[in-house]
């Protein structure tokens, strides 16, 4: 079958990735640069060099390794540095296996996504693409470890919050998986005044889904989804009808889940 033809290179989406070895790495890239839509840019395994990489091609994404060279957990302390010196690049982690220590700890430095090497390879442009456009990309197992870190002190508390106390209670009950019904139960609410702090919820973080209330408690919380042009995307999560838009999230939980 023959290849289609790369896109002009102001059209393709500029990826700087970084594998645990160098060979790791040309290998990476030589397979995603068979996709027309990308323009996949080689960096050495190691942080110094993917800081410059960035600086210098202003790519839109970073890919990086949770282990960089002999250190397991290199990667981690690279996205810091990345979301600090390049705010605007989203940046995946890959990661050796969906242990709950290293998802946690990938969406906790900053990371936008996080791809596992036991998922099947052809996923991986989709979730760079995905997460360009501004998408959380995580399993629904690795969507249930963050749930469950939420309940561990070492995260951040939403007293710093711009939320009311309601609305923090809201949070924790999000936070905690619970449906609407459940929410407006536990709180003594009728579902639809639970629906109404959702929007105020959503309004407040800048953000747009449930998965994103998530990830702003865990201390993340510019990981954010962009909203749909009249708050569509916003209406959607909270009236539980379906978003006009296809979401990478499997376990993604809408304002009624």
């Amino acid at each position: 079958m023959a290849h289609l033809a790369p896109l002009p290179d102001q059209d393709r989406l500029r990826v700087v990735a970084a594998d645990s070895t160098a060979m790791g790495t040309q290998l990476l890239v030589d397979a995603l640069s068979r996709d027309p839509e990308l323009d996949m840019i080689e960096s050495a395994s190691n942080g110094p060099s993917v800081l410059q990489m960035l600086k210098r091609e202003k790519a839109a994404v970073a890919l990086v390794s949770a282990r960089l060279g002999k250190n397991a957990n290199a990667g981690f302390e690279l996205v810091r540095e990345i979301r600090t010196q390049f705010p605007g690049t989203k940046i995946i982690v890959l990661l050796d296996t969906s242990e709950r220590g290293t998802v946690v700890e990938a969406f906790r430095a900053g990371a936008h996504g996080v791809f596992c090497r036991t998922e099947p390879f052809r996923l991986l442009a989709k979730c760079i693409s995905c997460v360009h456009e501004g998408q959380v990309w995580a399993s629904s197992s690795e969507l249930h470890f963050l749930l469950e870190a939420l309940v561990q002190p070492s995260f951040r508390a939403l007293g710093d919050s711009p939320l009311s106390a309601r609305e923090t209670d809201v949070v924790r009950c999000v936070s905690e998986g619970l449906t609407n019904r459940e929410i407006a139960l536990r709180l003594k609410l009728t579902e639809h005044t639970v629906k109404n702090y959702l929007f105020r919820i959503f309004d407040k973080l800048g953000v747009s889904s449930r998965v994103e209330v998530v990830l702003y408690a865990l201390g993340n919380g510019d990981a954010r989804i962009p909203s749909l042009p009249n708050g569509r995307r916003a209406h959607a999560e909270a009236s539980g009808r379906k978003s006009a838009r296809p979401v990478s999230l499997p376990a993604r939980k809408t304002a009624n889940s």
